[in-house]
């Protein structure tokens, strides 16, 4: 018997879940927040790697599966909402934001913070990486010394940015897979980054950005010029799927290599892991299996000896649930966040989010222990959508 069960045994079929709710937000990255409402007055917040239109629409297919049913067996509604083929795949970007809800639930009926339910704390405050890079000639020295004190400034004790390539306009085509650098673009790239870690100095550590769009080849020679500027990893430079090339792309770097936001469930981490692939992975709480889903690939990595990074361009509530669960993961590194000085999602909820120097506390609350503030989102909601519709 795992903790929650253990802790929930004498609460089974206390509450019910009665309702599920999706709201969409003008800023949202491609993602939207779940509501699960009890018939206990209790409620749980997650968030879902889809926009509101696609996740109410999958949710035709969830709601007869949870409606009624008790919100603390996890465990067998994750298994059922995971194991949903008929007439279509699960969709495990809906099924990430109800799971992380479902937990949040537990641990108000528990009153125990989510991250103390999934295995008890191996810490107390999670290291967060930003988002950056120079504006303007990346061959231009002075160009990253300002962008440099810049972000210093934006970013104070912060210790991790990552920025992209410096490519033309129209260079890179979403989707497209397996395209090819040139030498000549190459060595431009890596005279770009040696110019970012002279300015950076070796007190900031930086990653490098792609999108899935590189063949073999052109990743390998990303690695080489790369190498001297000392990037902590190069993030998604192949296509999405595990093929071989993967794992010839690891034994000839000489940079650390890691993928993963695109994954889903441990099947899609599986043949990266056991094959020797990656240096790290870089699943999403929102889009991969939510805490449960994600509590199994943290575990299938352990027995790989490979670190967890987590990716997140979520609000609030994905952020502090990638709080509780870094928490929770011994082999927990650090988690992506869009958070910047002035962003909405600082006030998104009552109890704010305390970071200092790079490093957000977990909250200590009942479940995700974060309150958003009606006032407030109701000014963030997307204009075609209703409040917790």
């Amino acid at each position: 018997m795992n903790t929650l069960e253990a802790l929930t045994e004498s609460e089974k079929n206390r509450l019910h879940i009665t309702a599920i709710r999706v709201m969409q937000l003008k800023r949202h990255n491609g993602q939207s927040l779940i509501k699960i409402e009890t018939d206990a007055g209790i409620y749980g917040l997650g968030e879902a790697g889809a926009i509101g239109p696609s996740v109410r629409a999958h949710l035709r297919d969830y709601e007869p599966m949870l409606i009624g049913q008790d919100p603390l067996e996890i465990e067998r509604l994750y298994q059922r909402m995971t194991s949903h083929m008929h007439s279509a795949m699960a969709h495990i970007p809906t099924i990430s934001g109800i799971d992380i809800a479902l937990w949040d639930i537990a641990g108000k009926v528990l009153n125990r913070p989510v991250s103390t339910l999934l295995t008890g704390r191996y810490r107390e405050q999670i290291p967060l990486y930003c988002h950056g890079g120079a504006r303007g000639d990346w061959q231009d020295k002075a160009v990253w010394r300002d962008y440099a004190q810049e972000l210093k400034e934006t970013f104070p004790g912060w210790r991790t940015v990552k920025m992209g390539l410096p490519l033309p306009e129209g260079r890179y085509e979403g989707a497209r897979l397996a395209t090819m650098l040139s030498p000549s673009e190459m060595f431009a790239i890596g005279q770009g980054y040696e110019n970012a870690r002279e300015a950076l100095g070796p007190d900031m550590d930086f990653i490098v950005h792609c999108h899935n769009e590189w063949d073999l080849p052109t990743s390998i020679g990303l690695t080489e010029v790369l190498a001297p500027s000392r990037p902590l990893w190069i993030e998604d430079p192949m296509p999405v799927p595990y093929s071989d090339a993967w794992k010839f792309l690891k034994q000839a770097a000489r940079i650390r290599i890691v993928t993963g936001e695109k994954l889903e469930l441990p099947r899609g981490f599986y043949p990266f892991l056991a094959n020797g692939a990656l240096d790290a992975i870089h699943p999403d709480l929102a889009f991969a299996g939510g805490f449960t889903g994600c509590r199994k690939i943290a575990d299938l990595a352990e027995m790989f000896y490979i670190p967890v990074v987590l990716h997140c361009v979520g609000t609030a509530v994905h952020l502090i649930a990638d709080a509780h669960f870094g928490a929770s993961v011994r082999n927990f590194v650090m988690s992506e966040t869009v958070l910047r000085p002035g962003s909405f999602i600082a006030t998104m909820t009552e109890e704010g989010l305390n970071v200092v120097e790079g490093k957000l506390a977990v909250p200590t609350g009942p479940g995700l222990g974060i309150t958003l503030r009606d006032d407030i989102m109701r000014d963030l909601v997307a204009e075609d959508e209703t409040y917790w519709a």
